[in-house]
């Protein structure tokens, strides 16, 4: 994802107080192109070669009249411009439409009208206070590198997803359709969910195997197939007495996912779990 993409390698932006737009804009053209070099100012130089953003009236500035909006009717500000710009190509259109809608639109939103939202008071309170020795420039800055580890932090999770769904598909071709076994725990729900599989077995980061229920889909939790409710919220020794499975250690209170020591076992539990559903 952090391919250079072909932007000057000098950028222009406002000084003084700085807010959430121009912070994350910078962050995000630092990832793209970490060659680039970001002047901070009031009056934009006339001969300035470079991406201009948040200042002079340009394509990346949103403080004239006919600014521009979205088609749900949310303003645009600096980070949304510029991630139009160059997000596509940097992540991919679903990507870019879905981290517009989620992560950036409300703070746009927040600058252009001013309405609460968290993040962007975070980095507005890095702003120097009214006694503060501190200059403007040090501390955006300072706020800049925190924009950038939460940009960073996002971008390597959605690359982290697109390998874990890689796996899990590769695993769906090799199982039963009904119990999904996986050798190393990734990220299953966006790949299983929708899908004939039932339970998704995998690897215990407390040592073991986890057996969680493949929920009916995104928007319903409720579990396609439900463990036995006599076993929610027992201790391993009554749930190995009621599924004759010697290794049965755990089962949620609120029945959604169980625990085996042993792969096979794992794989019984569900066994049990469908064999259960369909008796009833």
């Amino acid at each position: 994802m952090e391919e250079k993409l072909a932007i000057p390698r000098r950028g222009f932006t406002h000084g003084g107080k700085f807010h959430s737009d121009d912070v994350f804009a910078t962050a995000f053209l630092r990832i793209i192109n970490p060659d680039i070099t970001i002047t901070r100012g009031f009056t934009v130089p006339e001969d300035f070669d470079g991406i201009v953003y948040d200042i002079g009236r340009g394509e990346f500035d949103h403080h004239q009249s006919d600014k521009e909006y979205r088609d749900n009717g949310c303003p645009y500000a600096a980070f949304g411009l510029i991630w139009r710009a160059f997000g596509e190509a940097f992540a991919g259109i679903e990507e870019m439409k879905r981290f517009d809608a989620q992560f950036i639109q409300p703070l746009d939103l927040s600058d252009n009208t001013g309405c609460s939202n968290v993040l962007a008071q975070i980095i507005d309170e890095f702003n120097p206070g009214w006694d503060s020795e501190e200059s403007y420039d040090s501390c955006f800055w300072k706020a800049e590198a925190l924009a950038e580890r939460i940009l960073r932090n996002h971008f390597q999770a959605v690359a982290g997803i697109e390998r874990a769904e890689n796996l899990v598909r590769q695993a769906m071709e090799t199982s039963d359709g009904r119990i999904l076994v996986l050798d190393t725990y990734a990220p299953w729900k966006q790949s299983v969910i929708g899908s004939s599989y039932q339970f998704v077995v995998y690897p215990s980061n407390r040592g073991g195997y986890s057996i969680q229920g493949v929920a009916v889909s995104e928007e319903d939790p409720s579990l396609v197939c439900d463990f036995p409710k006599e076993w929610w919220g027992k201790e391993a020794e009554e749930l190995r007495k009621m599924s004759g499975i010697a290794t049965h250690r755990f089962c949620h209170p609120n029945g959604f996912l169980c625990a085996a020591e042993t792969k096979e076992d794992a794989v019984l539990v569900a066994e049990y779990a469908i064999k259960n559903k369909n008796r009833e």
